[in-house]
């Protein structure tokens, strides 16, 4: 009997998903993928669109309109599907869009897809036969565009919904007093708007830093809030860097946390996305989800007491598509049978070790999925124990060649191209 597997999301991860079940026809049916717009990429497809679609939809997409990726596409490509040649290493959001769109077309997914199709909610459902094991069913109910509502059966879920749509705002007391403009990354578009203002940008990983840089070339005036050690690297005159905002006073003034005091016409945050599956119960899954943290989950992908349910691309600061790869080649060997996973009881300790590790070298709970260095490791481990190939050495070199080309260049550093030369070494191109 093939194994039904519903996919959440036409964005990179459920894209990959869906290709690899595809792949698998002896022991998978053809995927349903479950997909909210009209069309694939999720969080690549751009729009000027902020807040909410005519249809009263939320806009999803966090994109801003002069993006350009902070990998070169060496690194950001899914192994066995290079990007075109031809383009520059450092990638538009369209064209990283029409590289989804083509990948979606090699392998054939859109058949599998249902557009504007709302995932209402995921269900276990537990059957227990006297003298076997205890098996686990999905119960999927979506909605589609014409109101119709369906509830179908799976064996697997892959939820690959994403984690850039639901901005987190850190609680600023007195916020409401601020007398200009306030917003979150994921409603900022372009840089023109503000130009000529003084902007509060409060937080310091790549979309501050980017959006940072795109605001100095207009002429605003920027000051870059964060609570990370001072940022060693050449920044535009325009960005000066200040320790975290802590409060806004009665007359709208900022505060931050060395006790100076300042003001700005815009705040706008870049601190990052919550977790959140409106479609999930998850204190029915044994999860606790938090802004940041979803927790326990085995290899950052499944819940220990649901083993057929899988969180496609939850970890931070990692080669998306390379990771997802690798991630949803290993859930689809769990479901095979090809890997055996440890007891409930063993995974969740396993969980809570690594947790407790981690907190004791000094990393927040808000971090714990932040992996950086750790991918490496982690993909291969996925590799290894599923059995399919490591992503080549070159990947890492590259990615670490790229880190410091952003410290020592953080504007210019998307120049420089590259390629690979084989599976270790890598050359810049003119």
């Amino acid at each position: 009997m093939l194994q039904r597997v519903a996919v959440v999301g036409a964005g990179a991860a459920g894209l990959c998903a869906a290709r690899h079940i595809l792949s698998r026809l002896n022991s998978f049916a053809p995927p349903v993928v479950f997909e909210l717009s009209d069309s694939v990429g999720g969080t690549w497809c751009y729009t000027d669109r902020v807040g909410t679609y005519n249809n009263g939809r939320p806009v999803l997409s966090s994109m801003y309109r002069d993006l350009r990726t902070n990998l070169p596409k060496e690194v950001m490509m899914f192994p066995d599907f290079p990007f075109d040649p031809q383009l520059n290493s450092f990638l538009s959001h369209q064209e990283v869009r029409t590289y989804l769109e083509r990948y979606c077309q090699s392998h054939n997914i859109r058949p599998h897809i249902r557009f504007n199709t709302v995932v209402e909610s995921v269900k276990p459902v537990v059957e227990t036969t006297e003298g076997e094991e205890a098996r686990t069913t999905w119960e999927v109910t979506s909605s589609d565009s014409s109101g119709g509502h369906k509830t179908e059966t799976f064996d697997s879920v892959f939820v690959c919904s994403g984690h850039y749509s639901d901005p987190h705002i850190p609680h600023i007391p007195g916020v409401q007093n601020f007398k200009g403009k306030v917003l979150h990354s994921h409603a900022y578009r372009s840089a023109e708007p503000f130009a000529g203002q003084s902007v509060v940008v409060l937080g310091a990983r790549a979309s501050g830093l980017d959006i940072s840089i795109e605001l100095a070339k207009v002429g605003a005036q920027v000051t870059l809030s964060h609570g990370r050690p001072r940022l060693t690297w050449p920044l535009p005159a325009e960005i000066q860097q200040s320790s975290s905002v802590v409060a806004v006073e009665e007359d709208g003034s900022l505060r931050f946390q060395d006790g100076s005091v300042g003001t700005a016409d815009v705040l706008m945050f870049c601190t990052g996305y919550n977790f959140s599956y409106p479609f999930l119960d998850a204190s029915q899954l044994g999860l606790d989800i938090q802004d940041h943290v979803m927790s326990p989950l085995y290899r950052y992908l499944l819940p220990p007491a649901f083993p057929s349910l899988f969180f496609i691309g939850i970890c931070k600061v990692i080669c998306p598509f390379p990771n997802f790869n690798c991630q949803v080649q290993f859930a689809l060997s769990v479901l095979d049978g090809s890997v055996t996973l440890p007891s409930a009881a063993q995974m969740e300790e396993e969980v809570r070790q690594e947790q407790r590790e981690k907190e004791e070298h000094g990393v927040l709970q808000r971090h714990l999925v932040i992996m950086d260095q750790d991918q490496w490791e982690y993909c291969n481990m996925l590799a290894r124990t599923a059995g399919f190939p490591l992503l080549p050495p070159v990947v890492r070199r590259l990615y670490e060649e790229v880190g410091r080309q952003r410290q020592v260049h953080p504007e210019n550093y998307r120049r420089i191209n590259y390629r690979l030369i084989n599976d270790v070494e890598w050359e810049v191109i003119d």
